[in-house]
């Protein structure tokens, strides 16, 4: 499966010349994507990308334990150190986590399509990606360290923003532009594959960490970033940016088109905005059975939150090993099968089936069997799909950073409003303090189907 070939040119996500047609944003997705499939393809025909050569051993090994470093650095404040900072300076007000965490979220979430516009327009020597790698390590380690140190909550609530910048706005997808701008088509499921691996990977290890330097706050927050910028290091060193002029975006950013920048035409990039909105669909299910887990294993075993802290920790360690089971075969088989669509598909109903016995069920061992049915899928879902996003990226030579922070959109704003529609869900058809967690499931398992069906039946520049 290559990005050439000719038999398939005309359902390829293809690329537009720089400076062609003004972007137009603001397009309802559902009414840009009405329309008959042979009048879609003819829209979304683009100028072809450059092809990848197959990248080695050396390349993927360096990319997995940078997005190990990247994800360490960023997840272990969120996994145990940032909550432990918070009890000591605001002892009693666990709701100030949720605040300071969804503040640096959102900073997160505007701030990677903006760096990506830039980096895609970096002329350098040291590339253009290599750039804000180096700087996103570097604002990453001092904000690491301000969280360490911080007097207040105020100076907490900074250093968090500013650790969001730096390694989950500048490194992290900084990461995945080298994917898009190296892997060809025929590697992206193996490479996607490694990096969901090691993303499931980073929390139990930062948890880790940071209990075993519990009291010795610098150590709790540097350590896990002083292994991320190694890693980031080791990256930066051996892996080169194309030189190639082509691949840099010479349109000029100006402030008239600047704002439109952040979203895209979706008649333009038919298979991208498809997407992107089965994507959505099925986060918005994900969230929906995530968010509320704790809560709802000790409704199911009629205990208290506090009484299944055991039961929990089995549910991690289990999700963590399945999870990664199911990055690593889906990335795996869709390559091998080169049926990546099917295999979101695939995920999509073994997520369903598995929160559907979740939500039919009261003994804790199929409890238990339906949560890691459902880490296997979010696992196969999470790598396959990325797959997608890089097979069918627009502008992959010359925008790759923008389009990559626009998908960004697909995974947080799921997680955003995810909760918010939960709370109204769990109210439904009960009264007094019960929760309605079997219907809260069964929508996420339609939200699930939904999404991973608009995948299937409506991306048509991957197969």
């Amino acid at each position: 499966m290559s990005d050439t070939p000719t038999s398939r040119a005309a359902s390829e996500q293809l690329t537009p010349a720089v400076g062609g047609e003004p972007i137009e944003g603001g397009i309802p997705v559902g009414q840009a994507l009405e329309g008959s499939t042979a009048a879609a393809a003819a829209i979304d025909v683009e100028t072809p990308s450059l092809p990848r050569k197959r990248v080695g051993r050396s390349y993927i090994t360096l990319v997995t334990f940078a997005a190990f470093g990247g994800y360490l650095a960023l997840v272990t404040p969120i996994a145990l150190s940032l909550s432990l900072k918070v009890e000591e300076l605001a002892p009693g007000h666990p709701e100030i986590l949720g605040y300071i965490t969804g503040i640096g979220a959102i900073a997160a979430l505007l701030a990677t399509p903006i760096i990506g516009m830039f980096s895609d327009r970096t002329r350098s020597r040291l590339g253009r990606r290599r750039p804000y790698l180096i700087a996103g390590t570097i604002l990453g380690l001092i904000a690491l360290a301000g969280l360490a140190i911080a007097p207040n909550l105020i100076v907490l609530g900074i250093a968090w923003v500013l650790t969001q910048l730096g390694w989950g706005a500048m490194v992290l997808p900084g990461i995945i532009y080298s994917q898009a701008d190296k892997v060809p088509e025929e590697q992206r499921g193996k490479v996607s594959g490694l990096v969901g691996f090691v993303q499931n990977l980073g929390p139990i290890v930062g948890a880790g960490l940071a209990s075993a330097f519990i009291g010795k706050d610098l150590l709790v927050f540097l350590v896990p970033g002083v292994i991320g910028a190694i890693t980031i290091a080791l990256f930066v060193i051996f892996v080169k940016d194309d030189p190639n002029p082509s691949l840099v975006n010479t349109e000029k950013l100006r402030l008239s088109t600047f704002f439109g920048n952040l979203v895209f035409n979706p008649r333009k990039h038919v298979d991208f905005a498809w997407n992107c909105l089965g994507r959505v669909i099925f986060n918005l299910g994900l969230s929906f059975s995530t968010t509320f887990t704790t809560f709802f294993f000790a409704a199911r075993m009629g205990v208290t939150v506090s009484q299944i802290g055991g039961i929990i920790v089995i549910l991690s360690i289990g999700g963590v090993l399945t999870g990664s089971l199911g990055a690593l075969g889906g990335g795996w088989l869709s390559d091998k099968l080169k049926r990546r669509r099917l295999l979101v598909m695939v995920s999509a109903v073994l997520f369903t089936a598995g929160v559907l016995i979740m939500a039919f069920s009261t003994a804790l061992p199929l409890l238990i069997t339906g949560s890691l049915i459902t880490s296997i899928a979010v696992g196969a879902f999470a790598s396959v799909d990325q797959a997608i996003v890089l097979d069918i990226l627009p502008e992959r030579d010359t925008d790759a950073g923008r389009y990559i922070g626009i998908n960004n959109y697909a995974t947080m704003l799921p997680q955003a409003i995810g909760p918010l529609i939960a709370s109204v869900i769990l109210v439904i058809g009960v009264t007094g303090a019960d929760k309605n967690y079997g219907l809260l499931f069964i929508v996420a398992a339609i939200c699930t189907l939904i999404g991973g069906s608009i995948i299937l039946a409506k991306v048509r520049g991957t197969r």
